[in-house]
């Protein structure tokens, strides 16, 4: 039993642990060997289930074995121990009792070699592969698979030269067979002797069993037939008689060119890629050389494995290059952005053609032009372009004056002109609607045409009492209040000869209506009323006169009044500069009555006179050119203008534009209400068939067809629309702070509603003069027409939201839809009366101005700290009176040091309401206590004033 070899001892040299156990137990039934925890196993079944586990060599255990002489034994032994039977190629396969008789023939052992046991195992080749990639570490047994296909080579040359030795004793001599026997003998023990030497290296490959290689095998089978094998062993024995020595050389020979042969036909393994490694990493390759130890064996050639291992470097080299490809990369990008491109300084919305690219030497500059021409309205690129200007450098000098502009902002006359300081410009300033208007050819002969005169002055001046009663009409009763509010004009005739008159309103808020008139008027008519003399609006009219290079014409009214001064009125107009003829001047002073109508035929013919000495003629064939004095929107007839005609024209159904509005003339109506086809120069009439209402002031041109008139209509809506988005982008440094300070500024949301343009128009330039640092007006909707339910839902949203109208009044739909919303809808007739209450109204909203009012002053003498009441101040009065709850500044040295009111007021030990001057008193301040002797109590009033505007 000392020969049995305990499982636990088998295990562990398997380099194995005690858990593993179980599994090399079901191993060993595999090949019949029943076996448990604490069984010992025979050296013979040690060896086969030792192969069956590290080789994979499955040899089946029978249950009942031959019993054997103690010299086969031990032959049987040696062979298990040094050997495993399975990787034997070269040996023989018959029975050791038949080894005498003569050479066996090719056909028996083919049949013998079937009957074997032990299946015939081809030479395998052990090549070293990549198992990195599914990550199992596998244990490289490659050192103990070669020794045992060692030893079992030389069992093979051990068995041939058996065979060879029998082979010779029958055919020669027994002197022959001696001395054969000598040599065979010889050859026995030097193949013991490798064997012993292979036992040695196989001991030193045990030491290293439990080291685990991160390296996977491959079994490449080798091609070879075992009916070659026997073939070649036969053809052996029929060879002349030679030594062991020789015999055992040939066939290492013989091995090493089939070693060879396989290694050609072998493919190598493909290179597996390298893993990705740090970029600061260092690498070096490792030489497994020195864990071999088969360097001198002359039995074993590894010159056929193959081991892979990774290229440490191939990374970092990819790594270099992608480094390089992203630098290349960045310097092409940053190349690309500073190559000059033609198209950077272009901003304009469309090209027409692409431009040449011109390359121009580093040196070289623009060249700035001395004197340019420049639009009125012009946009900040298109001055670049005209000036041949950087865009960047003109936005920079803007930035660097304190005003934010973007490419397409318009330039107003202060920019360009500090631009023109700036890059030492010669500008000359064009009108932009000039480019709008329509080229006007017109040929004919000019004629005599009425004068437009227009009549202004100051209110209730007895302006259009006067034009009444050179109409003999009473238009003036029809006016709300007795005061115009829109620009009425007439026709009226005196000795065969037409005059047109253009009534101007009066009021400080028709500023803009009276310059209109102004512009369009041939003679200028200023009425001043001699019992009242010059006014604001009076200066104010002779300036719009002045302006617009017309004469001027002095009708002094209410002569009829008593106790007037005539002369001190002419006085006041040559202070202005307007001298009378009668005083040696050039301006005519007519003393007229509105009331009695006295003067009236004399101002005529003054008018008259004047007209003929102007020569006053145009033309009157071609297409018609006309002013729009007022536009309102009428019910049943739409949107409504009063023109006057400057040249040309214009006759019902001809086609149209007036700035964003345009159509066809369906009906024409003169001042009297009568339908009239034709409008002639100086005539003045009321046309329909617009599309909208035209602003106040516009010009009225005639084209051929209502498709220009379209286009030049969308052409001027897209310019105000596109320069009113560029005024809404720009603002100034200024205007930025002034925004942040008045963040709690009250806005007043307001919806305007006119029955004309006009008047329109001026409520709300009145309006915006009311603004101030607290409260604004902000008008967020205005319009001519009725107050409709899309003008409440703009302000149903938005606090203290008001809707005024003008001359309208709103249905009963819109009184119940502004209830619903609470909105306040306010209507008026007299435009004074509409800013009054507008007035009110932001005074309501303003914080009230405070004014201090002193009442007393007090000197601390001494000081009491009263414990959980606080310090008393003993004090003397010394001006006016203190109260009890006044407030009360504490002053020491002359500077403030707190403000408060007084909680506590005693004359000795009792409570007083009051201290007059020169008593003593006890004084105590509310939450105060740091007070000390000479410093003195001053009491003050504050008194809450209403603000006025």
């Amino acid at each position: 039993m000392s020969d049995m070899v305990d499982l636990k001892k088998f295990v562990t040299e398997l380099g194995k642990t005690q858990k593993e156990l179980k599994n090399v137990i079901e191993q060993a039934k595999d090949i019949g060997l029943e076996l448990k925890t604490n069984f010992k196993m025979t050296p013979e079944q040690a060896g086969k289930l030792y192969k069956y586990i590290v080789d994979g060599i499955k040899e089946q255990i029978q249950a009942n074995q031959p019993t054997k002489n103690p010299k086969q034994d031990n032959k049987d032994d040696l062979n298990t121990a040094a050997t495993p039977k399975p990787l034997a190629k070269k040996a023989s396969k018959t029975p050791k009792k038949e080894e005498t008789k003569a050479q066996p023939k090719p056909k028996k052992t083919k049949e013998k070699k079937k009957e074997a046991p032990a299946p015939i195992i081809k030479k395998k080749e052990i090549e070293i592969v990549n198992t990195f990639e599914n990550q199992t570490p596998l244990v490289e047994n490659t050192p103990k698979a070669v020794s045992h296909s060692q030893i079992e080579k030389a069992k093979q040359k051990l068995q041939e030269i058996q065979k060879s030795r029998e082979a010779l004793n029958k055919l020669t001599q027994s002197n022959t067979n001696t001395t054969n026997n000598a040599n065979s003998a010889s050859n026995v023990s030097n193949a013991k002797k490798e064997i012993s030497e292979v036992k040695k290296q196989e001991q030193e490959i045990k030491r290293h069993e439990n080291i685990k290689r991160r390296t996977g095998f491959r079994v490449i089978k080798r091609n070879d037939e075992t009916e070659n094998e026997t073939e070649n062993s036969v053809t052996e024995s029929k060879k002349p008689t030679q030594s062991a020595a020789a015999i055992f050389e040939d066939i290492k020979k013989e091995w090493q060119e089939k070693d060879k042969q396989e290694t050609k036909k072998t493919k190598k393994p493909s290179k597996p890629k390298a893993t990705p490694t740090a970029k600061n990493n260092k690498s070096h390759k490792i030489d497994f050389s020195d864990v071999r130890d088969f360097k001198g064996n002359d039995i074993y050639d590894d010159e056929t494995d193959e081991i892979l291992l990774f290229d440490l470097h191939e990374q970092d080299n990819l790594n270099k290059e992608e480094e390089e490809k992203e630098a290349r990369q960045n310097i092409n990008d940053r190349v690309r952005v500073q190559r000059k491109n033609p198209w950077m300084n272009e901003a304009g919305i469309k090209r027409q053609s692409k431009k040449k690219r011109v390359f121009r030497n580093d040196n070289s500059q623009k060249v700035i032009q001395s004197a340019i021409a420049i639009p009125e309205e012009v946009r900040v690129y298109e001055f670049a372009q005209k000036a041949n200007l950087n865009l960047a450098d003109v936005i920079k000098t803007l930035f660097n004056l304190g005003l934010m502009v973007t490419k397409n902002d318009f330039l107003d006359k202060d920019s360009i002109e500090i631009l023109a300081e700036e890059f030492h410009l010669e500008i000359s300033v064009q009108n932009t609607l000039e480019e709008f208007e329509v080229e006007e050819v017109l040929e004919g002969v000019k004629k005599e045409r009425p004068p437009v005169v227009t009549i202004m002055g100051h209110v209730d001046h007895g302006k259009t009492s006067l034009l009444d009663k050179i109409r003999d009409k009473r238009v003036a009763h029809t006016e709300a209040g007795g005061i115009t509010q829109h620009i009425g004009a007439y026709m009226v005739e005196k000795n065969n000869k037409w005059v047109s008159f253009i009534d101007t309103p009066g009021h400080e808020a028709f500023s803009q209506m009276r310059n209109r008139g102004a512009q369009v008027t041939d003679i200028a008519v200023i009425v001043i009323a001699a019992d009242d003399g010059v006014k604001q609006q009076t200066i104010e009219a002779l300036e719009h006169a002045k302006a617009a290079n017309v004469p001027v014409i002095f009708a002094m009214n209410k002569m009829d009044k008593p106790n007037v001064n005539p002369d001190k009125l002419k006085a006041e107009c040559a202070e202005l500069g307007y001298n009378p003829v009668d005083w040696g001047g050039e301006h005519e002073f007519i003393p007229v009555s509105a009331k009695t109508g006295d003067g009236i035929d004399n101002l005529l013919e003054t008018i008259l006179i004047q007209a003929d000495i102007m020569e006053l003629k145009a033309i009157e064939e071609g297409s018609a050119r006309a002013v729009v004095l007022e536009g309102s929107v009428e019910k049943g007839r739409g949107a409504v203008a009063t023109v006057i005609v400057q040249s040309g024209t214009l006759s019902v159904g001809d086609s149209f534009f007036a700035e964003t509005a345009f159509g066809k003339v369906r009906t024409m109506t003169d001042d009297q209400g009568k339908s009239i086809q034709n409008l002639k120069p100086s005539m003045v009439a009321l046309i329909t068939g617009l599309s909208e209402v035209p602003p106040a002031g516009s010009v009225l041109i005639g084209v051929e067809n209502d498709s220009i008139a379209r286009l030049q209509a969308q052409k001027r809506a897209t310019y105000l629309r596109q320069k009113a988005l560029s005024k809404s982008t720009k603002v100034s440094f200024d205007e930025l702070s002034e925004m942040v300070a008045n963040k709690e500024l009250k806005n007043i949301p307001v919806i305007i509603k006119a029955d004309t343009q006009g008047s329109l128009e001026a409520i709300k330039n009145s309006l915006l003069e009311l603004n101030n640092e607290e409260v604004a007006i902000q008008v967020i909707h205005s319009g001519v027409g009725g107050i409709t339910e899309n003008d409440l839902s703009l302000v149903s949203s938005s606090e203290h939201a008001v809707i005024l109208g003008f001359n309208i009044r709103p249905t009963g739909n819109v009184k119940n839809k502004a209830k619903e919303y609470n909105v306040s809808i306010k209507t008026y007739t007299v435009i004074y009366a509409l800013i009054e209450g507008m007035r009110s109204l932001l005074l309501g909203l303003m914080s009230p101005i405070i004014e201090e009012e002193h009442t007393g002053q007090a000197e601390v003498r001494e000081t009491f700290n009263i414990p959980k009441v606080g310090t008393i101040a003993g004090c003397v009065v010394s001006d006016g009176e203190i109260a009890r709850g006044i407030k009360a500044r504490l002053i020491r040295d002359g500077v403030v040091v707190h403000t408060g009111e007084i909680l506590s007021l005693k004359r000795f030990k009792d409570d007083v309401k009051e201290v007059s001057k020169g008593y003593e008193c006890g004084i105590m301040l509310d939450n105060y206590n740091e007070i000390k002797v000479g410093d003195v109590f001053e009491t003050y009033k504050e008194i809450h004033k209403k603000r006025t505007l």
